[in-house]
């Protein structure tokens, strides 16, 4: 079994997530790279500094010992050796060589450093000893005194790292926080389009009369925004013409089945007047039932406020008041008041047909609102029936499809139930699939976005 990444290592999945992640990566590992360019370049200025310091330092307290009077020269070398970071003593040989010896441009700036700190040329040091490097931690350095004894001195010569500094860090610090800042302002100003493109997308699943996309923004989201209202426009005159081609047929189709009523009633032979009657009713309800599947027909209606819970009651009842017999066997359970968005006499066809569906060939209808999980609610329709078999699942959403196959009105309807009851979810930016239940039974499962 595979262990989970924590989420901080977890790959972005929107594309405003990983855009961020790459640029914030980006701009702090160019910002890092070029403060520490920056570093190592006032590096070179800082220990050139350091190491005039350090020079002037020693020249000077070699110019106040020859300047002193001898008797005050061992409390003058005490005052110095009393600071923190550095000790000075007199003696007769140069400091050990405990430290490697600098390269010989280091000890030309030392020497050249001593020449600022002013005194008699005759005064100057004739021999220097110099052991230790900048940034090394420490420079002992010895000054051969006129009367031959040596000046003998330890001064610290460790500057920080400018990347170690505070001024560093703080610098970093706004630097990245400025980068992070503008980053998600620029991701966010550039995928907002992208957001409303889907969004407009799913509204426009919902409801084909929605507006238009507004085609602003630079010149590819403009692009885009008008590539969709074409396609919004070509699918709606799409559906317009199909709806008009259908309403065609089943108006040519109504003619000549009045017709045909009309001459059974004169048909003597009582049996087969009858008969015929009950074909032409059934061709007529297979017409209508046809034009029904075949248009949208919630095209037109709109979308308002709906209490789900009401309108699943008022199904619940008028299904009782067909079916007296059922009466007892109809029950919901779930909350007192959902709201959600949808087209009313569309979704309440759709559910019809499903509780009508339970009832016929299972027997009872159980309806459970299972609650809102955020974007989407669910509600299940359930009855103790014999079941479907796996295989006919999912083909009974198609048209004319039924588990009972002799076709009989008495026995089932025209085998549309299922098929206008998924196109009207499907229409809301919903669902409905069938699955049976462990304890026996059918299960039509309704999703529905709030």
């Amino acid at each position: 079994m595979t262990a989970q990444r924590p989420v901080l290592l977890r790959w972005p999945r929107s594309l405003a997530g990983r855009t961020v992640l790459v640029l914030v990566v980006a701009l702090l590992a160019v910002q890092a790279l070029g403060l520490t360019i920056h570093a190592y370049d006032r590096q070179d200025v800082i220990e050139r500094a350091h190491l005039r310091v350090v020079a002037v330092r020693a020249a000077s307290l070699y110019r106040a010992v020859i300047l002193s009077p001898l008797a005050e020269q061992a409390a003058l070398v005490r005052e110095f050796d009393a600071r923190d970071d550095a000790d000075a003593w007199l003696s007769d040989s140069p400091p050990d060589a405990t430290l490697p010896p600098p390269d010989d441009d280091e000890v030309r700036r030392f020497r050249r450093f001593m020449l600022l700190v002013p005194m008699p040329e005759a005064s100057r040091p004739q021999r220097d000893v110099w052991h230790g490097t900048i940034g090394g931690g420490l420079i002992t350095a010895g000054l051969q005194l006129p009367d031959g004894r040596w000046l003998d001195m330890a001064i610290s010569a460790g500057p920080p790292l400018p990347w170690l500094s505070v001024n560093f860090v703080i610098a970093f610090g706004l630097m990245s926080a400025a980068a992070v800042v503008l980053a998600l302002w620029a991701v966010r100003r550039l995928v907002a389009p992208v957001a409303t493109l889907a969004a407009a997308a799913e509204q426009f699943g919902r409801d084909l009369n929605a507006p238009p996309l507004a085609e602003t923004g630079p010149l590819e989201l403009a692009k885009a925004g008008a590539a969709f209202n074409t396609m919004a426009a070509r699918l709606r005159r799409l559906l317009a013409d199909r709806n008009l081609m259908l309403a065609a047929i089943s108006h040519d189709l109504r003619t000549p089945i009045t017709r045909l009523r009309l001459r059974a009633e004169f048909v003597e032979d009582e049996e087969q007047r009858d008969k015929m009657l009950a074909d032409l009713a059934d061709l007529e309800a297979l017409v209508a039932a046809s034009l029904a599947v075949g248009r949208d027909i919630a095209a037109e209606e709109p979308v308002g406020a709906v209490d789900l819970v009401a309108l699943v009651r008022t199904v619940l009842d008028e299904t009782a008041d067909a079916r007296p017999h059922a009466a007892a066997a109809l029950r919901y359970q779930g909350a007192a008041h959902l709201t959600v968005h949808a087209r009313p006499f569309a979704l309440k066809r759709a559910l019809t047909n499903l509780v009508t569906n339970a009832v016929n060939y299972g027997g009872n209808a159980l309806v459970t609102l299972h609650g809102n999980s955020g974007r989407y609610v669910a509600l299940t329709v359930e009855d103790d029936g014999p079941g479907i078999p796996p295989a006919e699942l999912d083909r009974l959403f198609q048209p004319f499809q039924r588990l009972e196959s002799s076709r009989n009105r008495e026995t089932g309807g025209m085998g549309l139930g299922l098929t206008i009851a998924r196109n009207i979810l499907r229409a809301h930016g919903g669902d409905v699939t069938l699955a049976n239940r462990a304890e026996g039974g059918a299960r039509a499962l309704v999703t529905l976005p709030v």
